[in-house]
């Protein structure tokens, strides 16, 4: 069972995570076909950026402390890439070189995107194999308690 709740809250970590990053392409987007202002577009993007930052740490603390390795190692890069932006100070869209570093940004948040999706099927299916799993544990005995009378 807590096999279980364990992917259940990667996942909605893992959703947190595709959420931003989904919303911060459709800002860069939307600022690459001139239909948002480019302060609206950096502000909106550097609002969530601190969030992501803390979602993707807490999802490698909590792989690494369930003894998930393999997973871990995957998600490290990604947390470190993101430390060393913080510490370089370079996490945040500056709003004046916001269209230089457009296409940039664009294939870091598309990367980031296809690492998120990878992580979100991998906790999708852990999930079912967990609910299956769970039915078929003599924890759970609903043979023969739903046979007798």
């Amino acid at each position: 069972m807590w096999n279980l709740i364990f992917w259940i809250i990667c996942l909605l970590i893992n959703s947190g995570l595709l959420a931003i990053v989904f919303y911060a392409l459709l800002c860069l987007t939307d600022l690459e076909v001139d239909q948002m202002d480019p302060f609206v577009a950096t502000a909106n993007i550097n609002r969530w950026i601190l969030l992501e930052f803390a979602l993707q740490a807490a999802l490698s603390i909590l792989l690494l402390f369930t003894g998930h390795w393999i997973l871990f190692l995957a998600a490290v890069p990604l947390t470190c890439y993101h430390a060393m932006l913080f510490i370089r100070r370079q996490h945040l869209i500056d709003v004046t070189e916001v269209f230089r570093n457009l296409n940039t940004d664009k294939k870091r948040r598309m990367i980031k995107l296809g690492v998120y999706m990878i992580f979100f099927t991998i906790c999708v299916f852990r999930i079912g194999a967990g609910i299956l799993s769970l039915f078929n544990s003599e924890e759970l005995d609903i043979h023969s308690s739903f046979f007798e009378f």
